[in-house]
């Protein structure tokens, strides 16, 4: 059942556009990191879906969900969604990523991309002359190819020209995050797909184009983005050597404990600056043994949806005064996703804020894709759209 929220959030001006040019229509929207980029680059979020009432109470917390609809996108009519410039869809990754069932498009949470193509179809005339679709990088590797095939024939069937790109959120933010965006225009507006890897198309994608030179494949022209050269100790929430989050000493020693000599060393190194620093940890499994990994850049891994011990982060604090460890906060999640600290989740528990930023997009990276593609494309239809009625 689908529910319409009438909730008006305390928003936060960071993220207001003074010019809203153009309208966009937010599929799996969670808690409303898609929107947060959008608009940044003066793009007007109107109608948003997602399935999760958690999600919504912190999009709710943030922007004015008045036209958020709850409930499942099979329920959703294309009918009933207003007309815009621009359609996104961050659909679920778990049957595509690496991590984990594997089941690609056949399984029930990632097959429902085929979902918002139906409502897309539904939309008749009124199709979004923009669309981007987000996922994981292993979305092109899925079932040798075939899914990312399928989703862009999809696409095509719909009328639109796709451009298959590769952005890691550590562009703009200390986060590895690489993530797979599909960017459609129901016209032609870049170069034909040249099949060749470069910072913004992997070499797996170049592949992909490759081997798939008869789908409606484009290259758009975006320029690829300045690296920031901000670092893990940017994000990390400072906390007194008396605080109760930092581990006590028995789960302090099973951590320094399951290290192996390599990344017992990495500690010993960083220790020897003299300096106070920070490095994230995994839990893995090696050989059926727990055990904890310290990442030797500074910066974290992936954020992830936060479920299980090793889908969950800690920090390390390596000072003089000697070396400490915690979970990662919410507060440290968020940062690493881009949004300001005025960002609310209070609405949830602590554990729901984890999840709903690991399962969420980096905002500076969505910021950079709606100025130079999703703008540009949009304003481009429009005009073409401009013209013919001219004739």
């Amino acid at each position: 059942m689908l529910v319409p929220v009438s909730v008006t959030g305390h928003g936060y001006g960071h993220f207001v556009h003074s010019h809203r040019r153009l309208a966009a229509a937010e599929f799996f929207a969670g808690i409303g990191l898609v929107r947060a980029g959008v608009e940044r680059a003066g793009i007007d979020v109107v109608w948003a879906n997602d399935v999760e009432p958690v999600k919504q109470a912190v999009y709710a917390s943030n922007f004015d969900a008045a036209h958020y609809v709850l409930g499942d996108v099979r329920d959703v009519q294309g009918c009933l969604v207003p007309s815009v410039d621009v359609a996104t869809a961050s659909f679920p990754c778990v049957d595509l990523s690496l991590a984990g069932y594997r089941r690609g498009l056949e399984g029930e949470q990632s097959g429902l991309i085929f979902e918002f193509s139906r409502v897309l179809r539904e939309m008749g005339e009124r199709v979004p002359p923009v669309v981007m679709i987000e996922n994981v990088p292993s979305f092109v590797s899925s079932r040798g190819g075939e899914d990312l095939r399928a989703s862009i024939a999809e696409l095509n069937q719909l009328g639109y020209f796709c451009d298959v790109l590769t952005v890691d959120a550590s562009w703009f933010v200390p986060q590895s995050r690489p993530r797979l965006f599909i960017i459609g225009t129901l016209e032609p507006l870049g170069g034909a797909a040249s099949g060749m890897a470069g910072p913004l198309r992997s070499e797996s994608v170049a592949a992909f184009v490759r081997a798939n030179q008869d789908l409606m494949l484009q290259e758009l022209p975006v320029p690829i983005p300045l690296r920031t050269d901000r670092r893990l100790g940017d994000v990390v929430v400072r906390l007194d050597a008396s605080d109760e989050r930092w581990w006590d000493g028995k789960r302090f020693g099973k951590f320094i404990g399951s290290l192996s000599p390599l990344h017992q060393d990495r500690l010993a190194l960083l220790g020897q600056d003299g300096i106070t620093q920070w490095r994230t940890a995994y839990r893995r499994t090696r050989n059926g043994i727990p055990v904890w990994e310290i990442r030797s850049d500074d910066i974290s891994g992936c954020l992830r949806t936060a479920r299980g011990g090793s889908s969950r982060q800690a920090v390390v604090e390596v000072s003089p005064n000697g070396v400490r460890a915690r979970w990662m906060m919410p507060r440290e999640y968020a940062r690493l996703q881009g949004v300001p600290d005025e960002f609310d989740y209070s609405a949830v528990t602590d554990a729901q804020a984890l999840f709903g930023f690991g399962d969420a997009v980096c905002v500076p990276v969505i910021e950079w894709l709606a100025e130079h593609a999703l703008v540009p494309a949009a304003l481009a239809m429009g005009r073409q759209e401009i013209a013919k009625a001219a004739v």
